[in-house]
């Protein structure tokens, strides 16, 4: 349970991206009831079938087909809909696109369920994220979008493997929005608390910050890589949009670099980007504001001018 509701998940969107979710998810054993939306209603059903085939390997689960009205009494909806990006397209390219779908699904999802939380996975996920907000009615803790959640872990990995130690003990963030303007926090940098720059030698390593902007360039540039080689990215996202659903369905108060609406941090309100923050079972239950070197502060409100102005041109398109 969490908040004494059911363990209920819905997924709208059942492509590659919303199928490696619900995967994890069933594996994790996390949920007591998902349910399968897609435009394209024979996918919803034969994604259902394959899930239910598997049953008997994992913990019981109720996993069946439906319309946005069966997202009733869900305290999670997690929104993976959407026309996917293509070889040589920024994630701001996909945005009048998916605007214009968000803004039909959107508002069913939330009328539909008006109490739960909307999870927003679909790119470019910051602006989707404030034009679902605006268009759902709901508190903005309870539209999340998966922000840089993918990006930290690019940025972990690279690091820990830079290092010679395991991700989970590097403690780094990416902020700001999920793409090209997206800023890495050197600052605050660390390696079971260690900074950077006084772990390296304990690796024989000297600290070259050259060396660390060559590694940041291959998490900004990672998935323009991965679709250039296999059309699209799908398997650590949808480890993360359940990492994101298993903070808020176990109440765990999870720090996590997810996209949610500014209220002045930095300088910056009237936008849905990423900072770290405390995720639980009501959503974003509290945004922390880090201590940013001015580089970083100036970086990250430009990242929420560039959203800011491609949200004028949308409008204004």
């Amino acid at each position: 349970m969490a908040n004494g509701r059911a363990r209920k998940v819905s997924l709208v969107g059942t492509g590659l991206v919303g199928s490696s979710f619900a995967y994890a998810l069933m594996i994790r054993g996390l949920a007591s009831e998902l349910v399968l939306i897609d435009v394209n209603t024979e996918k919803a059903v034969g994604e259902m079938m394959d899930f239910n085939h598997g049953l008997s390997f994992t913990r019981p689960m109720h996993i069946h087909s439906g319309t946005y009205a069966d997202c009733a009494g869900s305290h999670v909806v997690v929104i993976a809909a959407g026309a996917s990006q293509k070889p040589g397209e920024t994630r701001l390219d996909l945005l009048a696109r998916n605007a214009a779908i968000f803004r039909q699904i959107v508002p069913q999802v939330a009328r539909a369920n008006p109490d739960g939380i909307i999870l927003i996975a679909t790119n470019p996920v910051d602006i989707l994220t404030f034009v679902s907000l605006g268009v759902s009615g709901l508190p903005p803790s309870h539209v999340i979008g998966s922000g840089t959640i993918l990006d930290t872990s690019r940025f972990r990995f690279l690091l820990g493997s830079y290092y010679g130690v395991d991700a989970r003990s590097v403690h780094a963030y990416i902020i700001g929005e999920h793409g090209d303007s997206e800023i890495p926090v050197w600052s605050h940098a660390s390696i079971g608390g260690v900074r950077l720059q006084e772990f390296a030698p304990l690796k024989s390593k000297e600290y070259v910050q050259s060396d660390m902007d060559a590694l940041f360039v291959q998490v900004r540039d990672a998935a323009y890589e991965i679709i250039k080689r296999k059309g699209s990215t799908y398997y650590a996202i949808g480890l993360g949009l359940l990492s994101i659903v298993e903070a808020i369905l176990g109440d765990y108060r999870r720090v996590m670099s997810v996209s949610t609406l500014m209220t002045g941090q930095h300088g910056v309100d009237g936008m849905c980007l990423s900072l770290p923050c405390v995720v639980g079972a009501d959503g974003v239950e509290e945004i922390l504001a880090l201590n940013l070197d001015p580089t970083e502060e100036s970086g990250f409100r430009a990242s929420a001018e560039k959203l800011k102005s491609t949200l004028r041109s949308l409008a204004a398109g």
